[in-house]
């Protein structure tokens, strides 16, 4: 055999290897941006991550189609989030081995938001408590969320060459440190009313103890003229200091808002990753925003 055909042949045999590798890879899919964000600080490169909800599309609300469901269900791990989140996990079958759950232990800290009625088929009207979904605005709990994700790579093998302890602790001192920032910079909102464009803050609002009354607003989008005199009329009512927009709107929405004497500050709820930052960049993004207000 000559060297040039040995050559090749060496060649060829480690493409095929590193093709069997990364197709041997496990997949890691997830039901929202930060159980990706928190599953890839995990996993490192042992595994694809993937959240396969288009942008601009609400999460909690998504519909996947039949390739989707497909894409799902043959996953080595499915990552939900619980608490209501995700309604197209009740109309789907996944195997049951593959699904976590990752609030599952959570369920004493959920809060529940407001009774919903409606009826199945012939059953009658009847009533379920709704609750608070965006568990990961508190970072205690994001940090619970991580640790149930830790647990569910190492019970599968997932990461054969990453150590899923040392990145759960990078991870849970990133968290812990957040949680601090939050913590001194929510201070600025001590005893300020804040209007929240919707209802996701619920968890963050209990951690840092704050009092946001909220809107049903289209994230990043202009608000209608009846947004505005719903946003008025909140204002009188509670003497709001601060706006929570959810996306970033318009600028002339900022402008009219600040006109109606609030304080804009963009606080996205993370369900999709912002703007081409992280979890973390993203959150204390906000969070140095709020620090930075000056209110009377």
């Amino acid at each position: 055999m000559t060297f040039a055909v040995r050559l090749l042949s060496t060649l060829v045999i480690a493409i095929s290897a590193t093709f069997a590798h990364a197709q041997d890879k496990p997949r890691v899919v997830t039901a929202n941006y930060p159980l990706q964000y928190m599953a890839e600080r995990l996993l490192d490169d042992a595994a694809d991550v993937v959240f396969p909800v288009p942008e601009g599309v609400d999460p909690s609300f998504w519909r996947p189609s039949i390739e989707d469901i497909s894409a799902i269900q043959s996953s080595d791990l499915i990552l939900l989030n619980g608490a209501g989140f995700s309604t197209w996990v009740d109309r789907v079958s996944l195997p049951r081995a593959k699904t976590v759950n990752t609030s599952a232990g959570l369920e004493d800290q959920f809060i529940v938001t407001e009774s919903i009625t409606h009826s199945h088929g012939d059953g009658g009207e009847h009533s379920h408590e709704g609750l608070a979904a965006y568990l990961w605005l508190d970072p205690t709990l994001a940090i619970a969320q991580a640790e149930s994700v830790a647990e569910a790579i190492t019970a599968r093998g997932l990461a054969v060459d990453i150590d899923v302890g040392t990145q759960l602790s990078a991870l849970r001192t990133d968290l812990e440190a957040l949680d601090a920032l939050a913590e001194t910079s929510m201070v600025n909102l001590e005893d300020t009313a804040i209007i929240a464009t919707h209802p996701r803050y619920q968890y963050l609002a209990r951690r840092y103890d704050l009092s946001i009354t909220s809107l049903e607003w289209e994230a990043g989008a202009m608000p209608t003229e009846a947004d505005w005199t719903a946003l008025a009329d909140l204002v009188a009512q509670t003497g709001a200091q601060v706006l929570f927009w959810e996306a970033a709107p318009p600028a002339e929405a900022m402008d009219t808002a600040a006109d109606m004497g609030l304080e804009n500050v963009v606080f996205p709820t993370l369900a999709h990753a912002e703007g081409g930052r992280d979890f973390l960049e993203s959150y204390s993004e906000a969070i140095s925003a709020i620090a930075g207000l000056q209110l009377r």
